[in-house]
């Protein structure tokens, strides 16, 4: 039966002997309550068992170093070359990832546990990496080496890790211009492929750490990854476009990159990862450098028998304070070093005297602003915001209670699911406020109505207002916005917090009342602009004064039928404060409550701090020119303010030169995030990066980040968003690209044919997350109602390298021809077998195919209109054979002994674990039935849609440019004072297209 295909018209049906079967006690594991081993078919699996006869996935063939594509180019008459022979078969030889040496010592890896809960050694690091592999090959340079210290051994005492013996990346080799041409055009399959740089990755670090100091190459951004903080921050907290940085303003300017730095200082740890040390001083506080200030960190270096502290930032020599004194051994290394974590790991946080409070510290206040106006009660808003609220506050544990909240007659504990310390309070509003008083004392909570919407005040005292809800636990049509944001920002003003506040339609109502700005009558002009931000002047003071009392918005509006909300002005207090803003712009109650809840648990239950403020600091030569995000600065130079701070959240910096850099010596760069935790501690987060400086482009080059590049690109352009126009920002975001990519092809690679087209190693898959933001709702051409293009906006200045990565190209996995492995345990490493994901093109879709798509914001099923009925039998269930009777509100699989739902439920559960702020919910997407369909073909970036170019025409149109550059015939497009314009505003400052 090896061959037969049960999932054809006219084949078998399965069989309950067939299927596993999940019994109620068997062993659980993260992916769908599956076991640990032997989750799958039983007996022996059939590898040939399909939906569709075995068939070659196309796409996924072996790339030659660019090789097919610099050939193509070369056949395109573009240049002098010639067209070349048509390419060989391209069956042959296919693999759907890159082929990877594999270690053959034990190594930690992602969904492992961490050494420490084993008792086995893992193997050197740098022994574990080849140069085969383009994560492997990595030589930390010369001026590396001012490291005080050799880096601690990867885990396991005993073994020394050495910062040598790794051998530099293999440079590009682009082909003769032969392969992959056919009749002067360009062969897809050729062209650099996203999904098989992740699929190629993931792999890779399956079975390898990344350590710090040893590699100086991140792993990419959409790829989960254990790193081993060796006194160089995680890429997860800090990643630098530039990791070799060039020592004068001229070489950088040669090569078009920007140089700058996104943080996310609060960024999740993955299993197995150590925990961040958390550091006391005491009343002194941490050790600083008294010229520029800077934290200790493990760069600085001791002298005079470790009386003098010198300053990696500024070099200044600081006395060491008493208390702080150790001896230092013949090669100047403290003897305590090892038992010092801020000498030896990147990431610390310090604990601060008072002298750093504004206020004493609380545990963090939670204030759920809730809409209960008749649209929000009519759409179903209402009942699933509460259920979200119940959700994350008492997890399922709520749902196991009776009515009254207890078992049996007795009152369960239940698990803590905020900090000790932390406190929540209710206030709800339509055209008048409703405050509740949920004090444990009460027998019941009490409701006090505020009708005064000019001058509203707070009626209870916060020990009303403020309970521990777990002490508690068994206790018009227009809103008004505006004055519910002044009481409840009264209410906090004296200990900061966190405010959750729903809506579900446009705040006409009182004070600060908002009108309809978007009547279709500004898109495609210059002033469109002006719906991408708030004119309102009352609406930017509250949120100014949320910041300055520590206080922190998250928004969850839900449109009706796609109404406007005004995102531009509502969102404006989430933006400035450091929130977040969730957005449902056709909320459909029955489909979106699962969405709806987790998204309210994922805000409550993630690491959030508040009353923040940020401060980056580098080295001699280099200075902050600017930053991009969310977030509220009074002048330039200040500290960022921040109401709140959340584990999501991450900003971009931008350097520039204020002199030169000495090659032999290396770059520094600190980010200290003074915060105060839920729980009620006020602490500094240091993250601490180092880069090597070099006078040789080409070496620059070799040491690039591109999630890195692609996401201080993506948020300068959505900075610019209110100050130029859209058609302005598309032009600036092209000739952006065909600068960088003109800047290799001039001082790295000028040796090759001017016909071909030469991409830099690690800078490949540029031009696609390139396309991908022209294909944003953010930038894309022709019209999009304002309040898409603000939201994604924001998005863009917030976003984390991870969620950027998968928003801009998403990942595609059909399910109809799953091996019958994937998506289970592997028996002997426990990790999730993932399949390879397949190219955003709709090229690559199959008739009669089930697929899912994912770009991190949501994920579709898409299901072809002549799709096997076996197929949708083992997704949804016995009786559904038919794909218009599926029940379009579908948000979830049910849960189902089938050998395709349980690796469909496996898949899910994975990516819902690489993802960022936003919850994985299904939304079906059939073909000719559901509008869905449309945000499918919107996803299929690689074709040309979103009023662009395909991903072959797009290079094309690279191409040329770059020739054009190197011939001097270029003449910029209309747009290119994006940046150009901004120079004499301020000094330094990075544009979107200078050159």
């Amino acid at each position: 039966m090896a061959g037969y295909n049960p999932y054809q018209q006219g084949g078998y049906q399965q069989g309950p002997p067939s299927q596993p079967q999940y019994g109620p006690n068997g062993p659980q594991n993260p992916y769908g309550g599956t076991p640990q081993a032997g989750y799958g078919p039983q007996g022996t699996p059939q590898p040939d068992q399909s939906y569709f006869p075995p068939h070659v996935q196309p796409g996924m063939g072996n790339e030659g170093g660019m090789g097919g594509l610099t050939g193509q180019m070369g056949g395109m008459a573009l240049g002098p070359e010639g067209a070349a022979p048509n390419r060989p078969n391209k069956k042959k030889n296919r693999h759907a990832y890159h082929n990877l040496e594999q270690s053959t010592g034990p190594a930690h890896a992602f969904g492992a546990p961490s050494p420490s809960q084993f008792g086995h050694p893992i193997a050197e690091t740098s022994q574990q990496y080849g140069s085969e592999h383009p994560y492997a090959g990595q030589q930390v340079t010369q001026a590396m080496n001012q490291f005080p210290a050799q880096p601690s051994a990867p885990f396991s005492p005993g073994l020394q890790a050495s910062s040598q013996g790794f051998r530099p990346p293999s440079q590009p080799v682009p082909a003769a211009a032969g392969p992959g041409v056919s009749q002067g055009k360009v062969d897809p399959e050729q062209i650099p492929s996203i999904p098989r740089l992740r699929d190629g990755a993931t792999q890779y670090y399956l079975d390898h750490v990344y350590p710090t100091m040893e590699q100086h190459l991140p792993p990419p951004a959409a790829v989960p990854f254990v790193a081993h903080d060796q006194g160089n921050s995680s890429p997860k907290f800090a990643r630098l476009t530039l990791n070799n940085i060039p020592s004068t303003q001229e070489a950088l300017t040669s090569t078009a990159l920007p140089l700058g730095i996104v943080l996310q200082p609060l960024a999740p740890l993955q299993d197995g990862e150590s925990a961040i040390p958390v550091l006391d001083f005491g009343e002194v506080g941490p050790p600083r450098c008294r010229r520029c200030r800077t934290y200790i960190n493990p760069f600085m270096t001791f002298r005079s028998g470790g009386n003098k502290l010198v300053c990696n930032m500024c070099t200044f020599p600081n006395d060491v304070p008493p208390e702080y004194f150790a001896p230092t051994d013949p090669s100047g290394v403290r003897v305590d070093r090892a038992q010092r974590p801020e000498l030896t790991v990147g990431t610390v946080e310090f604990m601060v005297p008072k002298e750093y409070w504004a206020r004493e510290p609380v545990g963090l206040h939670w204030l759920f602003l809730i809409d209960v106006g008749q649209e929000a009660v009519n759409r179903g808003f209402l009942q699933a915001f509460c259920e979200g609220v119940l959700l994350a506050l008492y997890g399922d544990h709520q749902q196991e209670e009776g009515v009254d909240g207890q078992t049996n007659g007795e009152a369960p504990e239940t698990p803590r699911r905020i900090p000790l310390g932390s406190k929540v309070g209710f206030v709800t509003f339509d055209r008048a406020m409703y405050f509740f008083n949920c004090n444990a004392k009460l027998e019941q909570a009490q409701m006090l109505v505020m009708p005064d919407l000019e001058e509203p005040f707070v009626p209870l005292g916060s020990d009303g207002l403020f309970v521990d809800p777990y002490d508690s636990k068994n206790k018009s049509p227009e809103p008004a916005l505006l004055p519910a944001l002044k009481a409840t920002q009264a209410a906090l003003a004296s200990t900061g917090g966190k405010i959750i506040c729903s809506l579900s339609a446009l705040p006409t109502w009182g004070p600060g009342r908002l009108f309809l700005r978007d009547k279709n009558d500004l898109h495609g002009i210059e002033t469109e602009r002006k719906l991408f931000q708030t004119e309102h002047a009352e609406w930017r003071t509250m949120a100014s004064k949320m910041v300055g009392s520590g206080i922190g918005v998250d928004f969850f509006l839900a449109a009706a039928s796609g109404g406007y909300m005004d995102i531009a002005t509502v969102g404006h207090v989430s933006a400035v404060s450091g929130g977040e803003t969730f957005f449902y712009p056709t909320f459909n109650a029955p489909r979106d409550v699962q969405r709806l809840t987790k998204e309210i648990e994922r805000t409550v239950t993630r690491e959030t701090g508040y009353q923040a403020l940020m401060k980056v600091r580098c080295s001699n030569g280099l200075q902050v020119s600017s930053y991009h995000g969310n977030f509220l600065q009074h002048n330039f130079g200040a500290d960022l303010e921040l109401g709140s701070v959340d584990a999501d959240k991450a900003l971009g910096v931008m350097f520039s030169y204020d002199g030169k850099l000495d090659s032999k010596l290396d770059a520094h760069f600190q980010c200290a995030l003074l915060y105060t935790t839920a729980s009620g501690e006020r602490r500094v987060r240091c993250t601490n990066t180092v880069a090597s400086v070099s006078e040789s482009v080409p070496e620059v080059m070799r040491y690039l980040d591109q999630d890195a590049v692609v996401s201080m690109i993506a948020k300068e352009a959505a900075t610019r968003m209110t100050e130029r126009t859209l058609k302005d920002i598309r032009n600036a975001l092209t000739e952006k690209s065909i600068d960088i990519l003109a800047g290799h092809r001039r001082t790295g690679s000028s040796s090759h044919p001017p016909g071909q087209l030469v991409l830099p190693e690690n800078l490949k898959e540029f031009g696609m997350y390139i396309l991908g933001l022209l294909k944003s709702r953010a930038f894309k051409a022709g019209h999009e109602p304002s309040d898409r293009r603000t939201h994604t906006m924001r998005f863009l200045k917030s976003a984390s390298p991870l969620e950027l990565s998968l928003f801009l190209y998403p990942r595609i996995i059909p399910l109809h021809s799953l091996p019958d492995n994937s998506c289970f345990p592997d028996p002997e490493t426990g990790h999730l077998v993932v399949p390879p994901c397949l190219r955003a093109s709709f090229s690559r879709i199959e008739d009669g195919g089930a697929y899912l798509v994912d770009d991190g914001q949501i994920c579709l099923l898409w299901l072809h209109e002549h799709v096997s009925p076996n197929l949708l039998e083992d997704l949804f269930g016995p009786g559904n054979t038919n794909l218009a009777d599926l029940d379009h509100s579908l948000s979830s699989l049910p849960v189902l002994e089938t050998h395709l739902n349980a690796q469909a439920r496996n898949l899910i559960a994975y990516w819902s674990s690489v993802r960022g702020s936003k919850a994985l919910t299904l939304q079906l997407a059939r073909q000719g039935l559901d509008g869905a369909e449309y945000e499918f073909a919107r996803l299929l970036v690689e074709d040309r849609n979103n009023e662009a170019q395909s991903y072959v025409d797009w290079l094309v149109h690279l191409h040329r440019g770059i020739q054009m550059e190197l011939a001097g015939q270029r003449k910029k497009e209309e747009g290119e004072g994006v940046g150009a314009g901004l120079e004499g505003a301020m000094a330094g400052l990075s544009n979107l297209i200078g050159r």
